[in-house]
């Protein structure tokens, strides 16, 4: 399974009013082992940045001035996505503005061309339904070093995305952290039916449970009688 994390930066939010990409980040990864095979370009949009899209990214209408249009890498970057599944945070804005790019130059949709896209984004939002699901928020909550990332950019994001879905995505059938890291595939678990098993019950001896009653005596005036355990057994 060949997968691309992808990511854009881009002059501002709407590629219906104009706006156009100025970085692209992918990292490649193929049966769970990032490969190293990664693409990245800045690129000239041709129109000002937004001021408040460059708050976010950094990148400057200077600093792009002398970079590639898109037109000249847009076969090397159709290539490099060709059959592979491709995940998105937020993948509607991102494929928004691909198709919009790849539009003006008359070839096909980027769904097109690619296995399939995933929204990573939608698939946080299933997992932790109620909380924060930006990259930032995963990052923390999943502990994926995000200290370098004081502006946007779009390799840096898409190597954070990879980072992040690995662990959204880590089994919980085998031995190993992730299947992917072992030559093997990973170690997987056998079911275990435990019925099969004649398993002995060993009582508390007297002197066992006066010392528990003793424990949970002192608990309870602790917590100034708001045990639960009192109403559980009642």
């Amino acid at each position: 399974m060949r997968q691309i994390f992808l990511d854009t930066e881009t002059t501002g939010l709407s590629p219906e009013a104009g706006d156009r990409i100025i970085e692209l980040g992918c990292i490649e990864m193929e049966n769970r082992r990032l490969t190293g095979r990664n693409l990245h370009f800045y690129l000239n949009p041709e129109r000002p940045n937004h001021e408040e899209a460059v708050k976010i990214h950094g990148l400057t209408d200077e600093f792009l001035a002398d970079k590639p249009l898109f037109a000249s890498v847009a076969d090397e970057l159709l290539a490099y996505v060709a059959g592979a599944e491709i995940i998105i945070h937020n993948a509607s804005f991102d494929v928004g503005f691909l198709n919009a790019e790849l539009k003006r130059l008359n070839r096909p949709k980027f769904e097109g061309v690619v296995a399939q896209v995933t929204d990573s984004l939608q698939m946080a939002r299933e997992m932790f339904p109620g909380k924060a699901n930006s990259l930032n928020a995963l990052c923390k909550r999943l502990e994926v070093d995000n200290s370098g990332r004081e502006l946007h950019g779009a390799l840096l994001d898409a190597g954070l995305l990879a980072e992040v879905y690995i662990r959204m995505t880590r089994g919980q059938d085998t031995l190993v952290i992730d299947a992917g890291e072992s030559q093997a595939g990973g170690v997987e678990l056998a079911a275990i039916d435990f019925s099969r098993f004649d398993l002995p019950v060993i009582e508390a001896d007297e002197g066992e449970r006066t010392a528990h009653a003793e424990v949970l005596a002192d608990l309870d005036k602790a917590s100034r009688g708001k045990t639960v355990w009192k109403e559980a057994v009642a």
